[in-house]
């Protein structure tokens, strides 16, 4: 029997995370794309730009206001941040209600709509058709926190280093290769809005300081947490094991997990379990690739969950 497909539309594709979303869906059995928008890319077929896209489809540039006439199922906003609200609005007029995912911080502080960390919200899912897509390095903040979240006696530090593709294509010196070679750049070392969105959804206040690096793609965060009582190593990495033990993406590790080993990957590393003498300090290093498992690859955990299918459906594991 024929499967029947959804389609789904993807606004803003030019970027890094719409080329992977795009290779998510090419290999997905229920998904089949409607359309992709991208100002710059009107008229060029996707498959010139996407390889693993087999099809006709070229990207369009429609305004606001046509993209619920272009009837998708599922709607992906891949856009900067304060971009998302006019699509919203648009399908909200003319009365449509697709499913839409939100890659942008528009809505991740909006209660009316699902923070889809799968491996942290499941439990929150209430089968919503609004869902807000986590942010990469709230992710892997939030992954390295949460099993400990209730035994801290400090806000956790935490330290963060992404590849420049985290920067978008727009330029600028973070995205600049020249401007990065041999170099280590801090930016937003206060109140960056994933510190802030980490803080939210954990329930306490994260201190974070974000630096890019010279490689592409992939992130890591070092967590450095203070333990309200003394634990063995042991017994804190147990902890995040019984926290992920059956998430099929994120995978608990005893040695600190290397950025380099994660690019490419679809799911999130977390490990190190370095522990004080005392046993009351506790630094957990967690890498993830900032395109995928902290975009591309959640928003299709996303999909998965709001369309009725297998959550991993079309993910590499």
């Amino acid at each position: 029997m024929a499967i029947s497909k959804k389609r789904i539309g993807i606004v803003g594709a030019r970027g890094h995370t719409g080329a992977e979303l795009i290779r998510l869906v090419s290999a997905h059995p229920t998904l089949e794309l409607a359309y992709v928008s991208s100002r710059e890319l009107d008229g060029q077929r996707v498959d010139t730009h996407v390889a693993q896209y087999q099809g006709d489809l070229r990207y369009s540039s429609p305004a606001h206001e046509d993209l619920p006439g272009l009837d998708a199922d599922v709607v992906v906003l891949a856009l900067p941040n304060g971009k998302a609200a006019a699509c919203v609005e648009a399908f909200d007029a003319a009365g449509k209600d697709p499913v839409i995912v939100d890659l942008s911080a528009d809505y991740r502080f909006d209660g009316k709509w699902h923070y889809g960390l799968p491996e942290l919200t499941r439990n929150t899912w209430r089968g919503e058709k609004r869902i807000s897509n986590p942010g990469c390095y709230a992710t892997a903040i939030q992954l390295s926190i949460a099993p400990l979240k209730e035994l801290l006696a400090a806000p956790p530090v935490c330290f963060g280093v992404s590849g420049y593709s985290g920067a978008g294509t727009t330029p600028s010196d973070k995205n600049n290769p020249e401007t990065l070679r041999d170099n280590l750049m801090p930016y937003s070392l206060t109140g960056h809005t994933h510190e802030k969105e980490a803080s939210r959804h954990l329930g306490i206040p994260v201190e974070f300081m974000p630096h890019v690096a010279p490689h592409f793609r992939g992130l890591t965060v070092t967590t450095n947490l203070y333990l309200s009582r003394a634990l063995k190593r042991d017994a804190v990495k147990a902890y995040f094991e019984r926290a992920y033990g059956d998430e099929k993406l994120v995978r608990v590790l005893d040695d600190a997990p290397w950025v380099s080993r994660i690019a490419g990957k679809h799911h999130a590393e977390v490990g190190g379990f370095a522990m004080s003498d005392d046993g009351k300090r506790v630094v957990i290093v967690a890498t993830l690739d900032n395109l995928l498992k902290g975009a591309a690859t959640q928003a299709m955990q996303n999909i998965n969950r709001a369309i009725g299918v297998d959550e991993y459906t079309s993910i590499p594991m």
